[in-house]
């Protein structure tokens, strides 16, 4: 399992209540396989930029779907931007994944058979694996768990992070999400306005 699998089992484990927005996850996920990617030495992280590294073989076929992905000529590209390409409908695609490997199962909620339909971490190894990682405050988990939203209401301090790479790729992430937020609170008022406008005095 990479990081980023462990970050989508995480969010899928807190239930409906606190669900976890896609784009958000999305964009932390891309984060996430940045930084396993940064772990094998497959990229580094010059100022804002990704470099990619020495080859690489990621023992799994997300990360290296996302290895291949990589600009590998210069200029390179920008944290930001490969969260923003790389990020797009990215949840759905470990949803698919996950499904596929058994890691997900599909529920219906309510006491109706014909009720909604929603996905949750099946109890394997994987996911006890994940919960575990998470439980023990791990420090890139906990850090992009926390900019999706994600709190287990322990007031303790976080763990720092030690890496200066990956202190760059979360701040990045944490800034991407802020500005998507910024952008579905400008859309909210603008359907707002037009609804006004539309209903009249």
């Amino acid at each position: 399992m990479t990081t980023a699998k462990d970050l989508f089992i995480i969010a899928m484990d807190q239930g409906p209540e606190q669900a976890v927005g896609q784009g958000d996850l999305s964009l932390a996920l891309a984060g996430a396989e940045l930084i396993d990617l940064i772990g094998t030495g497959g990229v580094a992280v010059d100022g804002d930029r990704i470099v990619p590294g020495g080859p690489s073989a990621p023992d799994d076929r997300l990360l290296e779907e996302a290895a291949e992905q990589l600009v590998r000529q210069p200029p390179h590209e920008r944290i930001e931007d490969w969260l923003w390409r790389r990020g797009r409908d990215l949840s759905a695609t470990y949803q698919s994944a996950l499904e596929e490997d058994g890691e997900l199962t599909r529920k219906r909620s309510g006491p109706l058979s014909f009720g909604s339909e929603r996905v949750e971490p099946a109890d394997t190894a994987d996911r006890r694996r994940a919960v575990g990682r998470w439980e023990e405050r791990e420090p890139v988990l906990v850090a992009l768990t926390a900019v999706v939203g994600i709190d287990d209401g322990r007031s303790d301090d976080e763990a720092g992070l030690d890496d200066e790479a990956v202190t760059t790729v979360v701040a990045a992430v944490h800034d991407a999400v802020m500005e998507l937020e910024a952008v579905r609170q400008r859309r909210t008022i603008e359907n707002a306005a037009f609804a006004n406008v539309w209903r009249g005095p």
